[in-house]
C-alpha cells in the first residue's frame, strides 16, 4: 500500500505587468492577501504570445487547484483567449478566481458567468464573420477585389521591365524600387512571359 501523502491542494496566483518599468507589488499584495500560497510574475506584453511564468503555473497545476488573478486582463491576451484559458482550467479541474471582478467558476454563478462570457465572444465572432462577407461581396459586386491595394504603378512597373531587360536581378529591382524580391516577380509575370531564374546569385556590383 502507497505510504505517499495526497498533493495539498493550492491557490496559485498569476500577475502580469507590461513593462519592465511597472511595479507588480499591488496586484503580489492583493493575490497574497486573498490566500496563495505561490504566485507566478510575467513583465510582458498583454499581446505577447509566450509568457513563461503563465507557461510554468498551467505546468504546476493540479486538480482541485484555484488559479487567482487581480483582474481578468492580467490573464488573457484577448477575450477569446480568456476564455479558452479558463475553460482548459476547468477541462482539468482547476477552478479560477478573478479578485476584481469577484468571479469565481468553482460557484455556480461564476461558471454560469463564463458560459455567457462564451456565448458572447461566439457571437461576437460571427458578427465579424457576416461583416466581412458582406464586405467583399459589395466589394465584388462592385468590380473590386479584396486584399491590399498594390503597390505597383504603370511607372515602377516600367522601371522593372527595363532593369530586368537589362539583366538586372529580382534582388537589385526589388532594392531599387522598394519592394519585396517575391513582389517583383509577381509583377513581371503579371505583365508577360518571365524567364529569370528566382534562384539566381544577385549580382554584385
Amino acid at each position: 500500500m502507497s505510504t505517499e501523502t495526497p498533493r495539498q491542494q493550492y491557490l496559485l496566483g498569476y500577475a502580469r505587468v507590461s513593462t519592465l518599468e511597472q511595479d507588480e507589488a499591488l496586484q503580489v499584495d492583493a493575490l497574497t492577501a486573498a490566500g496563495c500560497g505561490r504566485i507566478f510574475v510575467d513583465k510582458a506584453s498583454g499581446s505577447l504570445q509566450h509568457r513563461p511564468q503563465l507557461d510554468a503555473l498551467l505546468e504546476h497545476l493540479r486538480p482541485g487547484d484555484t488559479v487567482v488573478v487581480w483582474r481578468l486582463d492580467r490573464l488573457g491576451r484577448s477575450l477569446r483567449h480568456l476564455i479558452d484559458t479558463i475553460q482548459d482550467l476547468q477541462a482539468r479541474g482547476v477552478a479560477f478566481r478573478s479578485l476584481t471582478e469577484s468571479i469565481d467558476t468553482s460557484t455556480p454563478g461564476g461558471r454560469l458567468f463564463f458560459h455567457v462570457f462564451g456565448a458572447l465572444a461566439e457571437f461576437e465572432r460571427d458578427l465579424i464573420r457576416e461583416r466581412t462577407h458582406a464586405g467583399l461581396a459589395a466589394a465584388r459586386a462592385r468590380g473590386r477585389k479584396g486584399g491590399r491595394p498594390t503597390v505597383w504603378t504603370p511607372e515602377k512597373l516600367q522601371v522593372a521591365q527595363q532593369m530586368y531587360d537589362s539583366g538586372q536581378h529580382a534582388i537589385t529591382i526589388a532594392r531599387v524600387l522598394g519592394v519585396s524580391r517575391a513582389s517583383v516577380y509577381r509583377a513581371l509575370q503579371s505583365t508577360g512571359p518571365l524567364t529569370m531564374m528566382q534562384s539566381s546569385t544577385p549580382h554584385r556590383s
